[in-house]
């Protein structure tokens, strides 16, 4: 399965039925010139004709040339639940190619996780754990094979993967209380400062309600955290929501809705600014050192960037890496170079954490 169906499943949607154009934009009806309105609200009525940056490698140049509809039928959340477990059983055995590793299901405080131990896992790193929370749009799970088994191998680290309670069945905070339930559990095991926590899409915003959640209860934080394309903001939509689809300028895009929250199916009754849903609302004082990463046509780009800036205005230490022009989550592939280059990134981080 191509990678560009990965994107239609990776990240945040709505389960919501979508009212199709006509037909797809076709080549005769694409605009092929600039052009530009600013109107009284501030709105921008714009059209640009972006070329691909000439220093991506031919693989990822190649990837963003492959075309997605921008219009299509509606996707009921039985079919995205099917498609994404069926890609990601794919994306597994690819990575495994990779980075061999043996995964088991189990239990962890009665909630299932998916472990994944690298093959040759040296006596020395027996001793800490990366606690993964997968991405999938909060309704799915894209990530507890793509990105654990890349990261385990390149740390040499077991990971665990938070298998936690979906919604719209189970709004916040079920997905948070499963992943401090399980944090907790891997505390009688494992010091703190030998646990990382991290996630993508869904689990980058699960991140860092979690880090949130265990300064509120008191609990020892972990040695690290990576939040990687995420956002801590339900209330506001960034300008990159209005700009990007899931496949970056390719495929639908829907127009944020400013009286609705962002993932209204996740956040059920709580209110969009409470400090622990979103966190940029939060106190972020004392939080641990974190690696932000993003890219130039994410369409979390600006709840990335913003929640980074929140972290660094409270004083942590936190970095950024913004990948040129590709879009949501790309280091899910085994195929570009830059997202190998991003998970080696994200592994380095973890391990020179650890090294502290």
């Amino acid at each position: 399965m191509r990678f560009a169906t990965f994107l239609l499943l990776a990240a945040s949607i709505s389960v919501a039925a979508q009212e199709p154009a006509p037909h797809p934009t076709t080549a005769a009806e694409a605009p092929n010139r600039d052009t530009s309105f600013i109107d009284s609200e501030g709105r921008a009525h714009i059209t640009r004709v972006i070329p691909v940056p000439a220093d991506l490698s031919r693989q990822s140049r190649y990837w963003l040339s492959q075309p997605v509809p921008d219009v299509g039928p509606p996707e009921s959340l039985a079919e995205r639940r099917t498609a994404t477990d069926k890609w990601a059983l794919t994306a597994s055995q690819d990575w495994q190619k990779l980075y061999p590793a043996t995964l088991t299901e189990d239990k962890i405080a009665n909630v299932p996780v998916r472990i994944v131990v690298p093959a040759a896992l040296p006596d020395a790193n027996k001793d800490k754990v990366l606690l993964c929370l997968h991405g999938g749009g909060f309704n799915s799970d894209s990530g507890s094979y793509t990105e654990t088994i890349p990261i385990a191998g390149m740390t040499k680290i077991k990971v665990v993967a938070v298998l936690y309670r979906l919604a719209p069945e189970f709004p916040f905070p079920a997905a948070l209380d499963d992943s401090i339930a399980v944090y907790k559990e891997l505390l009688k095991t494992y010091k703190p400062d030998h646990i990382v926590i991290y996630g993508t899409s869904a689990g980058a915003i699960l991140t860092g309600e979690v880090a949130v959640k265990l300064k509120q209860l008191g609990l020892p934080m972990p040695a690290a955290l990576g939040i990687f394309s995420g956002m801590g903001d339900f209330a506001r939509d960034g300008d990159s929501q209005s700009l990007y689809a899931l496949r970056g300028f390719s495929g639908h895009l829907d127009v944020p809705d400013e009286t609705q929250p962002h993932d209204p199916y996740y956040t059920g009754k709580t209110a969009p600014k409470d400090p622990v849903l979103s966190p940029i609302f939060a106190d972020l004082h004392g939080m641990p050192p974190t690696l932000f990463v993003t890219s130039g046509r994410d369409l979390l780009l600006s709840g990335t960037v913003n929640l980074h800036r929140a972290f660094l205005n409270a004083g942590n230490d936190a970095s950024l890496v913004v990948y040129d022009a590709l879009p949501h989550a790309f280091w899910y592939s085994t195929k570009l170079p830059e997202a190998l280059e991003a998970n080696h990134l994200m592994a380095d981080f973890f391990v020179k954490q650890f090294a502290k």
